[in-house]
């Protein structure tokens, strides 16, 4: 398996609270040899893998979020449903892939903020707006997709 200490290594980091595609990211993760980092404020089983490593923070506000954003970098892939999380790393360079594979751009990131802060101040007004759509298993295939081809480019980037 990679060693996530090599200056070229790619680093998968997980904003593991609520994540649906733990198991998803492990079996990617194992085919290229890349480390992953699962972060998250409470302990959770994780498979025993010398290349999955459990990361317990602080249960203080965006803990998880601060730590995985302090180390996302352009040789990182994130995880995360988290807009905000998402924003902080796509400016560090870092890939930002969401659960139902829809990948966090530069252009795209910003419109999602927006929203975000608009659906908030919609619910924080008393307005009901409904929540998520289920998790439906072409997210599911549709997160592999997108999180198979950001390794495969972060590879050819870095001339592995």
């Amino acid at each position: 398996m990679g060693d996530p200490n090599r200056p070229d290594a790619i680093t998968l980091y997980v904003d593991a609270d609520a994540c649906p595609v733990k198991d998803e990211t492990f079996r990617v993760a194992a085919r290229y040899g890349l480390h992953v980092y699962v972060v998250a404020n409470s302990f959770m089983n994780l498979p025993r893998e010398p290349w999955i490593e459990r990361v317990v923070v602080s249960d203080g506000f965006d803990a998880a979020d601060d730590w995985i954003a302090e180390r996302a970098n352009a040789a990182s892939v994130v995880v995360t449903n988290d807009v905000p999380l998402a924003s902080r790393c796509v400016k560090a360079g870092a890939v930002a892939i969401a659960p139902n594979g829809k990948a966090f751009t530069d252009s795209s990131v910003g419109m999602a903020l927006a929203t975000r802060n608009l659906m908030q101040d919609l619910r924080e007004a008393g307005a009901i707006t409904g929540g998520p759509k289920p998790f439906s298993p072409k997210d599911r295939s549709a997160f592999l997709g997108a999180l198979d081809r950001a390794i495969v480019r972060l590879r050819r980037e870095r001339g592995l």
